[in-house]
């Protein structure tokens, strides 16, 4: 743990433009892992290593960034070493395979990946069942405007 806290990772989910399109996505990766003969779990790749591995690994998540704001999560398994193509390493985060939405968190665009303390993650839209039935684009409107 980092000083005793929990961390989460908070990423821009770059080529995606909903959840439903980044769950699409994930799932033909796998199958494609899967027919290959390779191990079907999900690896996002990155050029750093978080330093905070430990405090990531014990309940973190990866928080994904869409269209401007937060969406969903996926829990972080593990985070290893990974060689590209080229041989170069690169770190594996290791996610879980389901994909948590989250209640609309604006976020402005930003590179690479940032540590999110868990007092400042959305909390999961499973948490809310009234809000499944608003459309995302009020949930969206509502966030932005400090309303949800």
């Amino acid at each position: 743990m980092f000083g005793g806290i929990m961390l989460h990772l908070i990423k821009l989910c770059v080529g995606a433009q909903s959840v439903e399109h980044l769950r699409v996505w994930q799932r033909a990766r796998l199958d494609y892992m899967t027919r290959a003969g390779l191990p079907p779990e999900f690896a996002h790749h990155t050029r750093q290593t978080p330093k905070s591995a430990d405090a990531l690994i014990s309940g973190g998540s990866l928080y994904w960034v869409i269209g401007g704001f937060i969406l969903a999560r996926q829990r972080l398994i593990a985070i290893r070493p990974e060689p590209d193509e080229s041989g170069r390493v690169k770190c594996g985060l290791i996610l879980a395979p389901e994909i948590i939405e989250t209640e609309p968190y604006p976020r402005r665009p930003f590179q690479g990946w940032r540590y999110l303390k868990p007092e400042d993650a959305p909390r999961d839209l499973a948490s809310d069942a009234d809000q499944k039935d608003v459309p995302l684009f009020m949930r969206k409107e509502l966030a932005s405007l400090g309303l949800l």
